[in-house]
């Protein structure tokens, strides 16, 4: 098996031996109920494999209770693969064949999020087992009975033996933000207008802790459908809203805030409360956001109709408003989406496409998000199409060669191969030397005992006990040498075998490495590093033509309420998915990366205030005005078009960039002119005294907040120190204030 266990949040050392205890006892019960009580030893081979499958080879996150949800969901899944399995062993082409088909479909269904990811390398081995020789279709019953028998104690286990805690749920963590920002709201309202340095921190720490990354697995909103997709949306509605509070400039010295500005400063504070206690489920009112969203209208409507031009104080703090009502509104439309599904219907006047979602059943939501990635640009379409061509190779040499136990190959490959072909090199290493001393100890023993099947029957509960608590602790290594025991006692019950079975087993393994290591060498060896790398420079390179483009159509008054942001959107879905599989690649300790999360909040933040201000666009501002605001947006496009330079350079282990350094080093200098948006700890920009028309000041201040997304982006290069730095290529050595 392989090592693929994290001893890391939410998988540390009692996690590891709750999740043996489990996995020994459904094993060895379906196979002794099923072998010795029913005498159906075809069952009893796949009630103990299907287990092993499910809860040792795969890597569901989550509780019991969230697993066991996992694995009812799939046991239909499991029944056609078994099916399909056993009536395509007919001939060696049909079960390749098979195997290229149902080995892409599976792993590519890992884009559906982490639980998908997790429950599939157990479904490639349920369609694995079935699809060698004997070709026996009239042992189907037996099979499908055993598998399924052991899936329903897997089930039962996982719900009712050892079960571990819940950690603190996503929805938690939005609702402390909820709360934070409306603590923010309180203190934004009284003199002296700012927050202090230690709530600044407080923002950062808070936005921090709703990223992916510092979130538990199972808990991370990452899946295809409405309430997953809305819960990510939440957190990302909430870590804006804390950095335009945190951002937001104080009224001028001297003069009161104005009446309308206050109003909306304490009405986003209540909202933002309600969102958080319909989060927490303490709440289910909606009508401070309701009240938000018609103030918000208002205050645009008031706008609109007052004299123009207005003065550059009272537009940046009324359009800085404006994006701190705008960033609470769509918080909190996304938390009732989260929290009450299809049965939330959108309120009047929302953006239709900011949540394109609402509304939609699964399917076509699953659709959408497989849709996205069915291309070669996506890591997880790269990654099933190495797994398959991998597994479909091993099934011709174990066809063509006739070799015995030819499943424990195809076993080897999906065990062992991983997305880079360094990270397959040293598994494979460690997992042959462990092979090697397993086999070793496996031929003595069956040396030794021979065919007294009653001794392997008891000493198994042991070995496989201690093989599922040491593997993913010490090491693949570990993982293979004992499964290697595992699985020679095992066959010594069912049939009279010699030591030459462990030799057999180390065959296997070894051809099964050497499959794994070509294909990981051919098809994309460098992993998601490349592809993040690529998707990233793509995604800036489209926020720059969208800011470009959104900004002409305000200069030039145009509207548009159905922009096409259709490449930008999937731009972002790519680098997202490509940077959630990089955090799982091993890195070497290098500098030069960019802060990638940055960059993707960023094109969030992109499409959002595009739609607003197209939807918004008022009269031609004139040439001064209009040639002001273009000159501004062509700094914040060429500041994105330098970090989409540094972002498709790949780093070397030196720290060095090759010969693209020189031609993308100016980028990593702050550009003049753009530290603008004004608000604590963050300085005004020192732009000339200007009186212009509200939708300028609007548009001004989205570019603003764009700066300082883009000085995140880029913050990793200024770092003083790099090895105090997080050097696990790219992620930001915390950023001045949370977004």
């Amino acid at each position: 098996m392989g090592a693929e266990e994290d001893v890391s949040a939410g998988r540390g050392p009692s996690g590891v031996a709750r999740r043996a205890i489990r996995t020994t006892l459904c094993a060895c019960g379906a196979f002794y109920v099923c072998l010795y009580g029913l005498d159906r030893p075809v069952a009893a081979t796949y009630a103990l494999f299907a287990v092993v499958s499910m809860a040792a080879l795969s890597r569901i996150p989550g509780t019991g209770d969230q697993r066991a949800a996992v694995l009812v969901r799939t046991l239909p899944v499991a029944w056609l693969l078994l099916t399909a399995g056993t009536f395509l062993a007919v001939r060696t082409w049909t079960a390749v064949a098979g195997m290229l088909l149902f080995g892409f479909a599976i792993a590519f269904v890992a884009a559906a999020g982490p639980r998908a990811a997790g429950a599939a390398p157990g479904l490639q081995l349920l369609y694995i087992l079935p699809c060698f020789p004997p070709y026996a279709p009239d042992t189907l019953g037996q099979r499908l009975g055993g598998a399924t028998f052991g899936l329903i104690l897997l089930i039962l286990a996982e719900k009712f033996i050892l079960p571990e805690p819940r950690g603190t749920t996503y929805r938690e963590l939005a609702a402390g933000a909820a709360g934070t920002a409306a603590r923010f709201a309180a203190e934004l309202g009284r003199p002296p207008y700012t927050l202090p340095a230690a709530e600044v921190e407080t923002a950062r720490k808070t936005g921090e802790s709703l990223r992916p990354l510092h979130v538990e697995e199972a808990e991370r909103p990452a899946g295809p459908g409405l309430r997953d997709r809305a819960l990510a949306h939440t957190g990302l509605g909430a870590r804006t809203l804390l950095g335009r509070l945190v951002t937001l400039p104080p009224p001028p010295p001297g003069q009161p805030p104005h009446k309308t500005g206050q109003q909306l400063l304490e009405t986003v504070g209540r909202s933002a409360a309600e969102t958080g206690a319909l989060l927490a489920g303490t709440g289910r009112a909606t009508a401070e956001a309701d009240a938000l969203r018609r103030l918000r209208e208002e205050v645009r409507e008031a706008a609109e109709r007052e004299p123009q031009p207005v003065t550059e104080v009272r537009g940046r703090r009324r359009a800085a408003l404006l994006e701190v009502a705008d960033a609470a509104v769509a918080f909190a439309t996304a938390a009732e989406l989260a929290v009450r599904g299809r049965r939330a219907p959108l309120p009047p006047g929302t953006d239709s496409g900011r949540f394109w979602y609402a509304g939609r059943r699964a399917p076509r939501l699953w659709w959408h998000r497989l849709a996205a990635h069915a291309g070669p640009r996506s890591v997880h379409f790269q990654n099933a199409v190495r797994i398959s061509l991998a597994l479909a190779a091993a099934r011709t040499l174990a066809g063509v060669e006739s070799l015995p136990h030819g499943f424990w190959a195809m076993l080897a490959v999906l065990s062992l191969t991983r997305t880079t072909v360094s990270q397959t090199k040293a598994t494979v290493r460690q997992a042959l030397a462990g092979t090697l001393l397993g086999a070793l100890l496996a031929a003595g023993i069956l040396a030794l005992v021979g065919g007294h099947t009653t001794v392997y029957a008891v000493i198994l509960p042991a070995v496989m006990l201690v093989a599922f608590t040491v593997g993913p602790v010490r090491g693949v290594g570990w993982a293979q040498g004992m499964f290697t025991l595992v699985v020679s006692f095992v066959f010594a019950q069912l049939a009279p075998v010699t030591w030459r079975l462990a030799g057999v087993r180390l065959m296997d393994v070894i051809i099964g490495s050497t499959v794994g290591v070509v294909f990981g060498l051919l098809a994309w060896p460098r992993g998601a590093q490349t592809e993040l790398h690529r998707a990233v420079a793509l995604l800036l390179a489209r926020e720059a033509e969208t800011v470009e483009a959104t900004t002409a159509a305000v200069v030039a008054g145009r509207r548009d309420t159905a922009p096409d942001d259709r490449a930008l959107q999937l731009a972002l879905s790519l680098a997202e998915s490509a940077y959630a599989q990089r955090q799982s690649e091993p890195r070497a300790p290098v500098t030069g990366a960019p802060d990638w999360q940055a960059a993707m909040i960023t094109g969030h933040h992109v499409l959002w205030g595009s739609r607003r201000l197209l939807a918004r666009a008022g009269p031609d501002l004139g040439p001064g005005n209009g040639e002001r605001l273009s000159g501004r947006a062509d700094g914040v496009a060429a500041r994105m078009r330098g970090a989409a330079q540094r972002a498709a350079t790949i780093p070397s282990a030196d720290g060095s960039h090759g010969s693209g350094a020189a031609a993308v080093g100016a980028a990593a200098e702050p550009a003049a002119g753009l530290g603008g948006g004004g608000g604590a700890g963050g300085g005004a920009a020192q732009v000339p005294e200007v009186v212009a028309p509200s939708e300028f000041f609007a548009a001004q201040t989205w570019l603003d907040s764009l700066a300082l997304d883009v000085e995140r982006v880029l913050a990793p290069y200024r770092a003083p120190d790099p090895a105090g730095a997080d050097s696990t290529d790219g992620a930001a050595p915390r950023p001045p204030r949370s977004s």
